[in-house]
């Protein structure tokens, strides 16, 4: 964490009594312990705090449960349209800013509210709505299954790289209607760009403009995928509409699916608590995931509302066009509705992690779906595995809006690889695409310098059991 010694003019620290310097939410020291710093922020001035983002600029960070559901759910209080940033309207935001893409108006649903925001976010979900949900399972068992057979003999791997990394895109470039051959580029390209480096606008651009081609291709010739649900739907979206959409679509599925699946898989590894509430039948895998939607959401600030005018919040005084950061993972833990981080929350799905009100996640079941039925194939797949470093040992990389874990080095008893699997029947149940091209194999990791873990074999149980009998 660090300070300013003097914050920038229109700064609301100013009018917070933050004389003494203004709390950045960018670099490295903040990055490396975002709850800690949550928690000072907390102590200090309760429910909202003042902070600086990207550039300086000032912004409040909402860290109370309550006061997080009052910014999502008030959008005549809180806008999501970026236009009414006061900093952006007075020059003061730099146009090569990192918050580019998550700042800059375009024609989708979450930038908007209203009549205008019901009609785009109705095509989203109506659209999101014709999959079938078993046609999606089986789109994720199939490449979960490839993923596994890529490390399946070598008795070791980074589950972050080869697992989590790769299936929510491998699976949504289907759902989308992307052409297979992009999804490693568009991993890479989402990736940056969320997390708002020097190349994030540059890998911005080549999301979008893989799309347009996607969008031009549909318009020609329609398929049974979002890309064409959309541009057929009764709503009439434009061209730009659609390709905005599936841009939302596509980059927030990835990123928040591939940190939950990460996020899931470490607690399993790491938490004997949580692997004991498993094992003795407490806690089932969809349980697991929404503890960890609690403890870990895989998003922890999302930036964007704006107040429409003067108001007070959390005690604060807000004023009209100030940047507001929903603190997600700070309000899940609101001593206010959870006093200690032991506190029971197993059935309450009333955690922040995919936000609140009309902008609420529109794909968390899918999301859901992706993670459960991933994690389920590789576990049952490599029953014995085990973290092959210690806990302490793994590292995060930080941004204002996530924490990605970098590597989870594991260990398992090598197996055979399966034969190839059948291509699963279409989502909606109609004809498939061309047949998918075959994963190219990579190097495997180089083993841990610690002595190798010893392996347990597995009896004939539930998966789940045979895994957490381990220790």
């Amino acid at each position: 964490m660090t300070t300013n010694p003097t914050p920038p003019p229109g700064c609301p620290a100013h009018g917070a009594g933050f004389a003494s310097g203004a709390y950045r939410l960018h670099g490295p020291e903040a990055e490396a312990d975002p709850m800690g710093l949550y928690e000072k922020l907390r102590a200090e001035y309760g429910p909202v705090a003042p902070v600086l983002v990207s550039g300086d600029l000032p912004a409040w960070l909402v860290l109370g449960h309550r006061e997080n559901l009052d910014v999502a759910r008030t959008s005549t209080r809180f806008a999501r349209d970026p236009r009414g940033w006061r900093d952006l309207r007075e020059g003061r935001v730099p146009a090569d800013t990192p918050l580019g893409p998550m700042v800059s108006w375009v024609p989708v649903c979450n930038f908007t509210d209203g009549p205008v925001h019901e009609r785009l976010r109705g095509a989203v979900v109506e659209s999101l709505n014709r999959f079938d949900r078993r046609g999606i399972r089986r789109y994720v068992t199939r490449f979960a299954n490839q993923l596994v057979d890529r490390m399946a003999g070598d008795g070791y791997a980074d589950l972050v790289a080869a697992f989590s990394d790769e299936l929510p895109m491998l699976v949504m470039t289907q759902l989308v209607g992307a052409p297979d051959e992009h999804g490693p580029r568009l991993v890479k390209a989402a990736r940056d760009m969320l997390q708002g480096t020097e190349t994030a606008l540059a890998s911005d651009r080549y999301v979008t403009s893989t799309l347009e081609q996607l969008v031009a291709q549909r318009k020609a010739e329609p398929a049974h995928d979002l890309a064409s649900w959309l541009l057929e739907h009764s709503a009439q979206l434009t061209d730009t509409e659609v390709l905005m959409h599936l841009r939302v679509v596509l980059i927030a599925a990835y990123e928040t699916t591939a940190n939950l699946i990460a996020n899931t898989l470490r607690t399993v590894l790491t938490d004997k608590r949580f692997r004991a509430s498993l094992s003795g039948g407490h806690m089932t895998l969809p349980d697991a995931i929404e503890q960890v939607l609690w403890d870990d959401p895989p998003i922890n600030t999302v930036i964007g509302r704006w107040a429409t005018g003067d108001t007070v919040l959390g005690g604060r005084e807000i004023k009209a066009g100030d940047m507001m950061l929903l603190g997600l993972a700070a309000g899940n833990v609101d001593p206010q509705i959870r006093p200690t981080p032991e506190t029971s929350v197993r059935g309450n799905r009333s955690h922040l992690a995919f936000s609140s009100g009309p902008h609420e996640c529109p794909g968390q079941d899918i999301g859901r779906a992706i993670a459960d039925t991933g994690i389920e194939v590789l576990l049952d797949r490599l029953p014995d595995i085990q973290l092959a470093v210690d806990s302490e040992e793994l590292r995060w990389r930080g941004t204002l809006m996530s924490r990605h874990l970098l590597a989870l080095p594991v260990r398992f008893t090598p197996r055979p690889v399966r034969t190839p699997y059948e291509r699963p029947e279409q989502p909606a149940g109609h004809p498939a695409h061309p047949p998918q091209p075959a994963i190219p194999a990579q190097p495997p990791l180089a083993p841990p310098a610690a002595p190798p873990v010893a392996v347990v074999r597995p009896r004939r149980a539930s998966w789940w059991r045979r895994l957490l009998r381990l220790r």
